[in-house]
C-alpha cells in the first residue's frame, strides 16, 4: 500500500474498534431474569425502558433492541440530523433528529420527551441510557426561565471562545434541567448507562454533560470559565441571572453524590480506537508509536508540534525508526475571533501540519471520528509532503487561510479533504502519520 492507503487503512481499523453497535454488544447481555452489563448483573423485576442520545444513539439502540427485543417496553432515541438511517423502528420507539452543534427546537422536544420517559420508570423497572458524543446539544432542557434562544446563544459563544469541551460542559450543566446528574435524580428505578466517550481522559461527568453522573463542578466553576473566556458580559440576561442565583445558593446544584440505583459503564473510547490503529500498523510491519490519547490545544499549534515529530522521524529515525507510524488522539480546538470561513479543527490541523512536512515522504491524516469536522461535510484532511507546494501553485496563501479559519476551501482545491459521511460513532479526533522507509 501507498502511505496514503496505509493511513486510511489504519483509520478504518480505529473506526471499527469504536463501532457503537459492537461496543454495546460486547458489554450487554440478558441471562434469564438478569440484565448483564460488563459482568455486573441486574435483576429484571419490571419493565425495561430505553433512552439514547448522541451521534451514536441509533447504532447503540439497535444493539439493545437486537439483544432484548420485546423486553424493551418503550424508548426515545435522539440523534443528529442525517444520523437516523439505522435507527431501530418499532411502535414502542420514538426517534428524533435534532441540531448539533447548535441545538434547536427538536433538541428541546427531545429533552422533554426524555425526561417524561425517565419519570415513567417505576421502582422495579430498569432504564437503559445510551450516551454518546453530541448529547449535550441534542438532549436539551434549559432550566426554568431560560429560553431555547438564550441557550443557543450561550452555546454559540462558548463554541467560538476556544474553551475546552469539559469547560463548555461545565457551563451547560449549570443551566440545564437534565445534565450534571439531574436526569438520574428523576428516576425511581435502576439506571444502567452505557457510555461511548468523546471526551479526553473519559471523565464520566463531562461526556454529554453527565446526565446520569455526579458532578464535581459548581456554579463558581461555570462563572470562572465564562469570565476567563470573555463570555460573561455577552451572555443573555436569563443565563446570567440563573448563574447568579446559583452563586447565591438559590438555584439547584448538580448532583454531588453517587446514587445507589445508578450504574455507569464506558463501552468505547478514543483509547480503544487508537490502540486498534496501533495494532494494525504493527501488523503491516510498521514501527508504530501511540504518542498520546489526551492531546489538546489550538489545532494549528499542536499540528506544528506533531509535524516536528514526523520531521524528526523522517530525517533522523527517532523516536522510532522508519518505516514508522505515529498515532495521537484527543480533542483540538479553534479559537475564532470575528467572522470565520468554512472549516473545522481537523481541517485546520491538516492544513497547518502541511507546512511542517513539506518536502518529506510522509502522510498525515487528521480526522473527527464522527465523520463531520466542524459545520462541514468533511471529516478532516489528509496531506503529504507535496501539499504545501500544490497550495502555492493554486494561489493559496496558507497563512491567510489559517487566519480566516477557511481550511475547507484550501484543502478542497488540492484534493486533501477527507470525506466519508457520518460514521455512526464519536470518540474524539485522531491523527495518523505514516513515514515510509526510504530517503527523505
Amino acid at each position: 500500500m501507498t502511505p496514503k492507503e496505509t493511513a486510511l487503512a489504519l483509520m478504518d481499523a480505529a473506526l471499527k474498534a469504536a463501532d457503537p453497535y459492537l461496543a454495546v454488544k460486547r458489554n450487554l447481555g440478558i441471562e434469564g431474569n438478569h440484565l448483564v452489563v460488563s459482568g455486573e448483573r441486574f435483576p429484571v423485576r419490571g419493565k425495561i425502558y430505553l433512552l439514547a442520545f448522541g451521534k451514536a444513539a441509533c447504532s447503540m439502540a439497535r444493539a439493545v433492541v437486537d439483544l432484548l427485543g420485546e423486553r424493551v417496553e418503550e424508548g426515545v432515541i435522539i440523534t443528529k440530523y442525517g444520523y437516523a438511517e439505522n435507527c431501530p423502528r418499532t411502535e414502542r420507539l420514538k426517534a428524533i433528529e435534532a441540531g448539533h452543534p447548535v441545538p434547536d427546537e427538536n433538541s428541546l422536544l427531545a429533552g422533554k420527551l426524555g425526561l417524561e420517559l425517565a419519570e415513567k420508570v417505576g421502582e422495579n423497572d430498569i432504564l437503559i441510557v445510551l450516551i454518546s458524543g453530541g448529547g449535550s446539544a441534542l438532549f436539551l432542557l434549559p432550566e426554568r426561565g431560560i429560553t431555547l434562544e438564550d441557550k443557543i446563544r450561550t452555546n454559540e459563544l462558548l463554541l467560538k471562545s476556544g474553551a475546552k469541551i469539559y469547560e463548555i460542559n461545565t457551563v451547560r450543566k449549570h443551566i440545564s434541567a437534565v445534565k450534571g446528574g439531574k436526569l438520574a435524580k428523576r428516576v425511581r428505578g435502576t439506571v444502567v448507562s452505557l457510555i461511548l466517550s468523546d471526551v479526553v481522559g473519559d471523565p464520566l461527568e463531562a461526556i454529554a454533560s453527565g446526565p446520569t453522573v455526579k458532578d464535581p463542578t459548581t456554579f463558581e466553576d461555570a462563572f470562572r470559565i465564562l469570565k476567563l473566556y470573555g463570555v460573561w458580559e455577552k451572555l443573555p440576561e436569563s443565563v446570567k441571572r440563573h448563574i447568579e442565583l446559583g452563586l447565591e445558593g438559590k438555584a439547584e446544584e448538580t448532583l454531588k453524590e453517587d446514587l445507589p440505583n445508578v450504574h455507569n459503564f464506558i463501552v468505547g473510547s478514543n483509547t480503544l480506537a487508537c490502540e486498534s490503529a496501533l495494532a494494525k500498523a504493527e501488523e503491516l510491519g510498521y514501527n508504530a508509536l501511540l504518542l498520546t490519547t489526551t492531546l489538546e490545544g489550538e489545532a494549528r499549534e499542536i499540528a506544528l508540534a506533531i509535524g516536528s515529530i514526523v520531521q524528526e522521524i523522517a530525517k533522523y529515525d527517532r523516536p522510532v525508526p522508519k518505516p514508522a507510524v505515529l498515532i495521537a488522539g484527543g480533542e483540538w480546538t479553534v479559537t475564532i475571533e470575528g467572522k470565520a470561513g468554512l472549516g473545522g479543527p481537523n481541517q485546520e490541523f491538516a492544513l497547518s501540519v502541511a507546512r511542517k512536512i513539506a518536502g518529506l515522504n510522509a502522510v498525515v491524516l487528521a480526522v473527527d471520528t464522527d465523520g463531520t469536522d466542524g459545520p462541514t461535510d468533511a471529516a478532516g484532511g489528509i496531506v503529504d509532503g507535496k501539499t504545501l507546494g500544490l497550495l502555492g501553485e493554486a494561489g493559496v496563501d496558507i497563512g491567510e487561510v489559517l487566519r480566516r479559519h477557511d481550511a475547507y476551501g484550501a484543502l478542497e482545491r488540492v484534493g486533501a479533504l477527507l470525506k466519508m459521511g457520518p460514521t455512526g460513532t464519536n470518540v474524539n479526533s485522531m491523527v495518523i502519520a505514516v513515514i515510509p522507509k526510504g530517503r527523505q
